[in-house]
């Protein structure tokens, strides 16, 4: 099985899940990888999975250097606006360290600033594992006043994509807790059952099913009108930390940013004339 995970997100303890992770919106980020296991849903972390390489031959868009830690890919034709950032420290198991999350950070504020940017994919360039969590070898060599501000920023630069705060409002209090005390393995039916994951794809003879899945979702992304998107991203994300009256009040303020927007006329000329819309994000 292949499993895809969407948003990455960084559990302190030793959770370790045996998935892939994938998905994404407008830049949304996912994380994607595969292994015994490939799959797609909310927000968690991972520790263990598998990643995959795009099939021998094949090119997805503009290439980085091997040796980079962090590969940054922005793809081509049919899937133009869609970056995959691909994790590539082999020989630590993807384990965060200072490079690699300075890395992260540099590269998600420039895809947050451009605007042709649509869906971001993480995925692991290293096969048979996603990421390890903190690189505690550079931790351990850390002088306590280092600590905090790496932590921070792990912090700062994880948020953006998902957080340790996340787990249990995805999967509730009590199994984050289970999860996070025990240190389980879970693979990626058990994740999908508990709706920690929402897909669970075979995993293919390329290995990277994971992938393909989150590829396939964010060309469905890619249509829609980017104003709109953003919009209804922000609804959701602040929606779900208030009580209902201050979350539709906060939907009626973000339709409201719509209303003035060229991209809305397209959309409804769009339907009058039943043709494509072509949005432009204005």
């Amino acid at each position: 099985m292949a499993a895809a995970l969407g948003g990455l997100g960084l559990l302190r303890g030793r959770l370790r899940l045996r998935l892939a992770a994938a998905a994404a919106s407008p830049p949304s980020f996912s994380s994607s990888s595969s292994s015994s296991a490939s799959c797609l849903g909310p927000r968690a972390a991972v520790r263990g999975g598998a990643a995959a390489r795009p099939a021998a031959g094949r090119s997805y868009g503009s290439e980085a250097k091997e040796e980079e830690e962090l590969r940054v890919r922005y793809l081509d034709d049919e899937h133009k606006g869609i970056v995959v950032l691909g994790l590539n420290r082999s020989h630590a198991k993807n384990a965060l360290n200072k490079n690699l999350l300075k890395m992260m950070s540099k590269a998600v504020d420039a895809l947050k600033s451009d605007k042709k940017v649509r869906t971001v994919i993480f995925r692991s360039e290293v096969p048979g594992i996603f990421c390890a969590g903190a690189d505690l070898k550079e931790r351990a060599k850390m002088h306590s006043s280092e600590v905090g501000s790496f932590v921070s920023k792990a912090r700062a630069t994880i948020n953006e994509m998902g957080g340790t705060q996340r787990l249990p409002r995805t999967i509730g209090v009590s199994l984050a807790k289970e999860l996070i005390f025990s240190a389980r393995i879970v693979d990626g039916e058990e994740a999908k059952s508990i709706g920690l994951i929402s897909h669970v794809v075979e995993q293919n003879e390329a290995g990277d099913a994971a992938y393909r899945r989150a590829l396939a979702l964010a060309r469905e992304f890619l249509p829609q009108g980017p104003v709109a998107m953003r919009v209804a991203k922000l609804a959701i994300n602040q929606g779900m930390e208030v009580d209902l009256v201050t979350g539709l009040a906060i939907e009626e303020a973000c339709y409201a940013q719509t209303i003035p927007t060229k991209d809305r006329i397209e959309g409804l000329l769009a339907f009058k004339e039943k043709r494509p819309p072509r949005y432009k994000g204005e």
